[in-house]
């Protein structure tokens, strides 16, 4: 196993709850990929969607509270992004390159994470068989983000690292965990 803890870093500071924190562990086993997130902290200050009888496929789950993360292959342009929603909502997007050639990945049909809701913190985690889309052989680079939104409408970024000046999760240099 090579299970690696993280913590979310938010783009900027400007406007943030001063006690809200992300963090997780993320973990790959032959090709199973585990992914679990904590977001702690004053939740009744947050917007978050409420759990849907339905869970689905749903776009633009980024324009609300949401848990991303993005797998690439070493050595290759290509990328698959993971939408999360908390109202248990989900998709899934492959991209060729660099924010090139989007499109829904259809060899993964269903997305189903835990979520567990408490009155100060948030936990999502999720199991996924990578072998539909990526043999066990390749190494992954994988970059882990949120955005959340307040009650305020604020809008707050949050990745492994920042390294343009405008948040942007689908910057390679930024998909630091290697497995």
């Amino acid at each position: 196993m090579n299970e690696q803890g993280f913590s979310l870093k938010p783009f900027s500071s400007a406007g943030l709850l001063p006690d809200l924190k992300i963090t997780g562990s993320i973990d790959r086993l032959s090709n199973i990929l585990a992914i679990s997130y904590a977001l702690l902290g004053p939740l009744t200050e947050l917007v978050i969607p409420a759990p849907a009888d339905i869970r689905m496929r749903r776009n633009a789950l980024w324009e609300e509270t949401c848990f991303e993360f993005f797998l690439g292959l070493k050595n290759s342009d290509r990328y698959w992004e993971f939408n999360l929603s908390p109202a248990g909502h989900w998709n899934v997007y492959r991209f060729e390159a660099y924010r090139q050639g989007m499109q829904e990945e259809p060899a993964i049909t269903s997305l189903p994470f835990s979520i567990q809701s408490q009155p100060d913190a948030l936990r999502l985690s999720l199991e996924l068989d990578l072998d539909k889309i990526i043999p066990a052989d390749n190494t992954l680079k994988i970059g882990i983000s949120a955005v959340i939104r307040s009650i305020n409408g604020e809008i707050t970024y949050w990745a492994l690292t920042h390294s343009g000046q405008q948040p942007d999760f689908h910057r390679r240099d930024s998909f630091i965990i290697e497995l």
